[in-house]
């Protein structure tokens, strides 16, 4: 069995999940005492925020690039970045490893495409919603997003990092959070991409009218498959 490399900790509660998430998908199908090996680099989460909130991702780039580096030379033989958001430097990591770094965009494009949509709903961090980097790299797949409007975007955001991170899940950000995707699906989304890996803690597939997309399940999928199937290591993404 290939062994997974992981840089968590941003945060620590969605990495609990993919070390949860991971473990229960082997044993289920290899049976008995089956377990994948798992190298984990868990990061201080509180640095890699104050790089976000300052526009320091070069600095973030780097810092992720060593972790993934410390990984490849414990014996690693493919990377997950356990966040959505930190993917923005995504270039940064594969620039400075030798080993597939499994994209969590990627993973969840594939799932949209194979449950025959082309347009989603998109909640997240502010940066994920906002920047570049997530949105395009879903439409490389022929995905359109679709976003909050900017004062929901702000609450989305505040409840992964003021709650969320913290691992307090309140009834009162599920219904604001099931409100959100309301909107959204009225706007003619088709589906609902949870883009940070921590919502799964708070709302899914029966918070909405329409599929669900978890990217953290999905990452582990992924990953899964790779570890047990080399053949079956996601493609490259199309040029764009």
């Amino acid at each position: 069995m290939k062994t997974i490399g992981i840089i968590g900790g941003m945060s620590w509660t969605s990495t609990a999940e993919y070390y949860r998430l991971l473990n229960e998908q082997v044993t289920a199908q290899r049976g008995g005492l089956e377990s994948p090996p798992i190298l984990l680099h868990s990061l201080n989460f509180a640095e890699v925020v104050e790089m976000q909130r300052s526009g320091r991702w070069d600095e973030a780039g780097e810092l992720l690039a060593r972790a993934g580096q410390g990984l490849e030379r414990a014996g690693a033989d493919c990377l997950l970045v356990a966040t959505n958001t930190m993917h923005k430097v995504a270039p940064a990591i594969e620039a400075a490893t030798g080993i597939p770094l499994l994209h969590i965009a990627d993973s969840t494009a594939e799932a949209i495409r194979a449950a025959g949509l082309t347009r989603v709903g998109l909640l997240a961090t502010r940066f994920t919603m906002e920047q570049d980097f997530y949105r395009e790299r879903l439409a490389r797949h022929g995905i359109e997003v679709l976003v909050p409007d900017a004062e929901e975007r702000a609450e989305v955001h505040r409840v992964i990092f003021e709650e969320l991170c913290c691992n307090v899940v309140r009834p009162e950000a599920r219904s604001f959070y099931q409100t959100v995707m309301q909107g959204l699906v009225a706007r003619g989304a088709q589906g609902m991409v949870l883009g940070c890996t921590e919502i799964m803690l708070l709302v899914g597939a029966g918070d909405t009218t329409v599929p669900v997309f978890d990217t953290t399940a999905l990452h582990v999928d992924a990953a899964v498959r790779f570890v047990l199937d080399q053949a079956a290591r996601p493609q490259p993404v199309p040029a764009g």
